[in-house]
């Protein structure tokens, strides 16, 4: 089942997924373990207006414990990102941004390649919140090269109570484990414990068994029908809804006018 989800988003090796109970998990994982090592008063991070609440709230935790500072990246008024922001909103205190690739309200797509391009030109990491696209547009993680990806089995035809967090294998192994006990152990003493290798350093407990199975067949699936013809007929019914939409008087359309800045999963 790793094997299958490190192949489904073209990650390098297997041990770069870790498996979580979902998008939210993978959020908290990162803010605790990541940002509790490397975050220092008075460093940023970057948010964009368009996130959904679970990628809000943990950065909103570990920057109050750790006294940073939250910035957000504005839109327009039809919900296209201000790319042009960044260049003002990076800061040699900017350590991440965090930014969904499709917004789950508006349907937003994010020029996320750019983003990431901008953001390590200044040594600054990337968190890409991919609960609305994995499962529809088909990620390269090396493509986009993304420090941190998330996304959840539930919206990728697969069950609930898993989801999945891909991270460069160098930041698994410098970052401290986010829950303990269980399979993340090698040994325990009565003073001390050391841990197992990555990814299963951040998978406390019994594993998701079934969960991973489940969602690594539904994987298969959608790699089977192919997501670029998944998306193409997306676009086609977001094409068709649109249209018909616009003809009822009274409604007003939020989101991006033009089908490239928008996908139909919201």
């Amino acid at each position: 089942a790793r094997a299958t989800t490190a192949g489904f988003i073209h990650a390098r090796s297997p041990s770069e997924i870790v498996f979580t109970r979902g998008t939210t998990e993978s959020i908290n994982l990162v803010a605790r373990a990541w940002g509790g090592l490397f975050l220092k008063q008075d460093d940023e991070i970057i948010l964009s207006i368009l996130e959904h609440h679970s990628n809000i709230v943990p950065w909103q935790l570990i920057a109050a414990e750790k006294k940073c500072h939250i910035k957000y990246l504005d839109c327009d008024e039809n919900g296209v990102l201000k790319i042009d922001q960044l260049g003002k909103l990076i800061t040699r205190k900017t350590k991440l941004i965090a930014i969904s690739h499709v917004s789950n309200a508006l349907g937003t797509l994010a020029p996320i390649r750019t983003i990431i391009q901008k953001a390590h030109a200044a040594g600054v990491l990337v968190f890409l919140y991919g609960a609305q696209s994995a499962p529809h547009l088909g990620l390269d993680v090396q493509y986009l090269d993304c420090d941190f990806l998330a996304f959840s089995g539930h919206k990728a035809c697969g069950p609930t109570g898993i989801g999945v967090l891909y991270a460069r294998e160098k930041m698994l192994l410098q970052m401290p484990p986010f829950l303990g006990g269980g399979s993340m152990i090698r040994e325990v003493h009565k003073t001390t414990s050391t841990w197992n290798d990555v990814p299963w350093k951040f998978e406390a407990g019994t594993p998701p068994i079934a969960e991973a199975i489940g969602l690594a067949a539904a994987l298969t699936y959608l790699t089977q029908q192919g997501l670029s013809k998944i998306h193409a007929h997306e676009q086609r019914l977001l094409k068709i809804t649109l249209n018909e939409m616009r003809k009822i008087p009274g409604v007003t359309i939020f989101g991006p006018a033009d089908a490239q800045n928008q996908s139909s999963i919201i």
